[in-house]
């Protein structure tokens, strides 16, 4: 890591035969002071990927995409969801693992389908089509602005409007602390604050307006990357 730009990996999307990452996100690393780092594994090791990336990079954001395949979460997959690439998420499950058991203390932002992967990595559990059981799903589709409740108590966020789009969320956030909700209940933000910058937020911070639930949140990411004891 530089004194100036800490290293942050960005987690890729696999498509047909394309690897990519919304510009958004890698504006906003930069902007708040990081150097992205594009993250992908499409092998059959991604143990390995996953460990050598996590001693690479200083910072790590797990980006929004399509859903979770369940059936290694003791679940049958939702027959409304579209899943991302195998290879994606088995990459990402052995990077959550890698962290946890090795470099706890390197920050990470999980966005949407990231701050689900967490929840799972922590034991937690989906609601896979919120328009099963919740009235106000659309509020959370297609880009929709809503606002955010934060949980009495915690440190981390404010209340503000935010951006959101999917059709999944967090039911249950294993050992996650829930940080906020929207107005409907559905969980919008978890977090490890045990370690020093581990959050999920279920909207894009990369695509949100009100700065300190958007912009500040990889400002964060960063001054925790910049904080972290030396290898």
């Amino acid at each position: 890591m530089t004194a100036e730009r800490p290293i942050v990996g960005i987690t890729s999307n696999l498509d047909r035969d394309s690897a990519t990452v919304s510009l958004n996100y890698i504006s906003a690393v930069e902007r708040a002071g990081g150097a992205p780092m594009l993250l992908v594994s499409v092998g059959d090791r991604p143990a390995e990927a996953a460990r050598a990336h996590a001693q690479t990079c200083d910072a790590f954001v797990l980006t929004g995409g399509a859903d979770i395949a369940m059936e290694g979460y003791g679940e049958a997959t939702h027959p409304a969801a579209r899943t991302v690439r195998p290879e994606r998420q088995r990459y990402e499950e052995a990077l959550l693992a890698e962290l946890a058991a090795h470099h706890p203390h390197k920050p990470v932002l999980g966005i949407c389908l990231g701050m689900q992967l967490m929840s799972l990595h922590a034991g937690g559990r989906l609601n896979q089509h919120l328009p099963d059981d919740t009235p106000t799903a659309q509020q959370h589709a297609g880009n929709h602005r809503h606002a955010i409740r934060p949980e009495e108590g915690q440190p981390v966020l404010s209340a503000g409007t935010v951006t959101s789009s999917h059709h999944q969320a967090v039911r249950d956030p294993g050992s996650l602390k829930v940080l906020a909700r929207a107005d409907d209940g559905v969980i919008e933000a978890v977090a490890d604050l045990e370690r020093r910058f581990y959050v999920g937020v279920q909207w894009h911070p990369e695509r949100t307006e009100c700065d300190p639930l958007g912009q500040d949140l990889f400002r964060k990411l960063i001054a925790a990357a910049k904080a972290r004891p030396e290898r």
